[in-house]
């Protein structure tokens, strides 16, 4: 794969996995671990990724651009 779609990849795994991690606790939170938590779980992480992984490409060149204010070169 082409270097240039690297911030697009990187977007893909960073949301997929962030995610994957919050949609996870949060389901078990609510739901507990009950019988069918891991279709409950996919559920809730679809939806979230779906929202996630355009909200990152959006958000990460703003954030790259507050950090960068933040340090040091």
């Amino acid at each position: 794969m082409s270097a240039r779609f690297a911030p697009i990849l990187f977007g893909f795994v960073l949301s997929s996995l962030m995610s994957f991690i919050v949609s996870g606790i949060s389901t078990l939170r609510n739901a507990g671990p009950v019988d069918g938590f891991f279709h409950l779980w996919i559920g809730a992480w679809l939806l979230s990724w779906l929202i996630a992984f355009p909200v990152v490409l959006v958000v990460a060149p703003v954030a790259r651009r507050i950090v960068n204010g933040l340090v040091r070169p």
